[in-house]
């Protein structure tokens, strides 16, 4: 499931467009505005996409540590979970504090 940031409706992974809103879910998605802002972020050098632990295989695949501007793009394509793509983006800090 993927929510829209816009107006907070739910949609499976195969949505392209909020059906309340009609926002583009692949820029205003809650996972895709999360992501913008980690890249943007200087405090952040890389990000790491991380799986449940009864991930599928194509969301297990994706588990790792990117360059903030090589981050695959989620949900996976692919994913057989019958809940829907699961992962999420972790932040790597270069610093924790100011």
């Amino acid at each position: 499931m993927q929510t829209c940031s816009r107006c907070q409706t739910q949609s499976p992974d195969t949505v392209t467009l909020c059906p309340t809103c009609g926002a583009d879910l692949r820029e205003f998605s809650m996972t895709m505005v999360a992501l913008r802002k980690m890249q943007a972020n200087p405090r952040v050098s890389m990000i790491r996409l991380a799986v449940a632990a009864d991930a599928c295989p194509a969301c297990r695949k994706m588990h790792g540590t990117y360059p903030k501007d090589q981050v695959p793009l989620l949900p996976t394509a692919g994913c057989s979970n019958g809940l829907g793509c699961r992962c999420f983006y972790e932040p790597v800090l270069t610093e924790i504090y100011p």
